[in-house]
């Protein structure tokens, strides 16, 4: 199942979050989940294939943002083993899948967590310090840097990967710590939290804080108009960019810190709740095809090629015409005819 820190604290503790053997899932759920998986499976993997695709969407941030796809679809897969988990009540597939499940899911969350700040980083560089960083901007730095984020990730997470087992005594994939337990979940989770979310969020802030400074400050030199037009682009950027990787994480991280200092008794309502916290992580890796996808004109144009929706009058005329054939073949009773077809269509 999805790495999940809070989940894994309280399966060694045997106090809360032990959802996963008394939550009866409803059709609600299944819908949810199904609805999720879909969107974010088939919006990343069309951004993938979009980069890899068109050759000039091979730019420096379209290769992070290919990067952060790989990640959300790796992300987004576990989704299936989440939803049997759930539904079985325990772990069918064994502890060698369980281990691989378990690190992947979490070197997704921190190399798409890792991935935003690069990105960040780098658009930084290009704003703030444009000729300078020429050199470290370039695609095949950017593939570099991709490669760390992963290796990064795979690093942060050795304890997932030393520790990850199907635990005996409730029969799912989960963390099994040596003792002294609470010690150990108590650091693990602080150390997800602040290295996962909380120091790429900081460095986030800070790269658009201070490009949003420096656009003011280019802005009113270049005159009233054009600082308007820098203001609200840069604006929606940070909203995009930031508020919406906010919003999806930080209840999700909170409820973990909350869960260390003061344990959420179970509940009815503390069991829904979760779940959408949970949910809105994943919601998170199908914005982002969103986000970074459709808002840019590059992307708009490789999605419709993609999708054969770059001549839509053409593909409609195509079919209307072979229709009509079709049906003059069915009312004129000849063995053949020959059908002359220009090149293009209007």
């Amino acid at each position: 199942m999805p790495f999940d820190p809070a989940l894994e604290s309280s399966s060694n503790t045997n106090t809360t979050f032990t959802f996963c053997r008394k939550h009866e899932k409803s059709v609600v759920t299944a819908v949810i989940y199904t609805i999720v998986f879909i969107v974010g499976f088939l919006g990343n993997t069309l951004a993938i294939y979009v980069v890899v695709r068109y050759t000039k969407m091979k730019t420096v941030t379209n290769m992070y943002i290919l990067n952060l796809a790989l990640a959300d679809e790796l992300y987004i897969l576990g989704i299936p083993f989440l939803g049997t988990n759930s539904t079985l009540s325990y772990w069918p597939y064994g502890d060698f899948f369980c281990k691989v499940c378990m690190t992947a899911d979490a070197m997704s969350q921190f190399s798409s967590t890792f991935c935003l700040t690069v990105m960040s980083i780098d658009r930084f560089l290009a704003v703030v310090y444009p000729i300078r960083s020429a050199k470290w901007r370039k695609p095949k730095m950017a593939k570099i840097f991709n490669v760390l984020v992963w290796v990064v990730s795979f690093l942060v997470v050795l304890p997932v990967i030393i520790f990850s087992h199907v635990q005996e005594e409730f029969n799912t994939c989960n963390i099994t710590w040596p003792a002294p337990l609470d010690l150990w979940s108590f650091v693990f989770i602080l150390y997800t939290s602040i290295l996962g979310f909380f120091v790429p969020l900081f460095i986030i802030s800070i790269c658009y804080l201070l490009i949003v400074i420096k656009v003011r400050s280019a802005g009113a030199r270049a005159g009233r108009t054009k600082r308007r037009r820098s203001e609200r682009k840069v604006t929606r950027m940070v909203v995009i960019i930031v508020l919406v990787f906010v919003l999806c994480w930080l209840p999700f991280f909170i409820a973990n810190i909350v869960n260390l200092v003061y344990i959420i008794p179970e509940s009815k309502t503390t069991v829904v709740i979760y779940f959408f916290l949970v949910i809105l992580t994943y919601v998170n890796s199908c914005a982002n095809p969103i986000l970074y996808g459709f808002l840019s004109d590059n992307f708009k144009q490789g999605f419709q090629k993609a999708l054969c929706f770059h001549k839509p009058n053409g593909w409609i005329i195509n079919i209307i015409f072979v229709l009509n054939i079709l049906i003059m073949h069915t009312h004129i009773h000849t063995y053949h005819y020959q059908i002359y077809i220009s090149t293009q269509y209007p």
